[in-house]
């Protein structure tokens, strides 16, 4: 179980410029009241999909979406983070406690296309070398791109055999 804290107008604002130009299956794992899909949909990357546990944020992000007119256009769905297949997603977005972080890099590496790139917000990926980062202080957001995080890792895995 991770808090919910919703995502700061700055903070989106963030994820979305280190999305920018982008295309391909957009996911937010952990989407709360969904507001970070709404805006990815608004911003052309579709399709726009988040994964939430919580059956509350599951309904306002629901709302929200038919609010806004894009009920049917983004998906939000009841689904364990752990137990989603990722393979078909080319944007992740990751506002998720930096516990979940270590276990969450297993999967993302061995699940995502080389294309891929990851925005974390809150917290980096404390393994990762960020291929770039925006804001400062709780507005930061740190984008991966997996074919790099995957060199790195490579790279680093070697070293550590010699």
């Amino acid at each position: 179980q991770v808090p919910y804290q919703p995502s700061s107008p700055r903070q989106v604002a963030n994820t979305l410029a280190l999305l920018r130009g982008r295309a391909g299956k957009t996911v937010d794992l952990g989407s709360g009241d969904g507001r970070l899909v709404l805006e990815a949909y608004k911003q052309g990357l579709r399709p726009a999909l988040g994964y939430e546990l919580n059956p509350w944020l599951l309904c306002l992000a629901k709302y929200r979406a038919w609010k806004a007119g894009y009920h049917g256009k983004v998906s939000f769905l009841k689904r364990d983070l752990w137990k989603v297949n990722l393979s078909d997603c080319h944007n992740v977005i990751v506002f998720l406690a930096p516990s979940v972080k270590p276990p969450l890099a297993t999967k993302l590496l061995a699940e995502l296309p080389d294309d891929a790139r990851v925005v974390a917000g809150r917290y980096p990926f404390p393994c990762w070398s960020p291929s770039s980062t925006l804001g400062q202080g709780l507005d930061q957001v740190w984008a991966y791109d997996i074919k790099e995080v995957r060199r790195e890792v490579q790279g680093s895995a070697q070293e550590s055999q010699v």
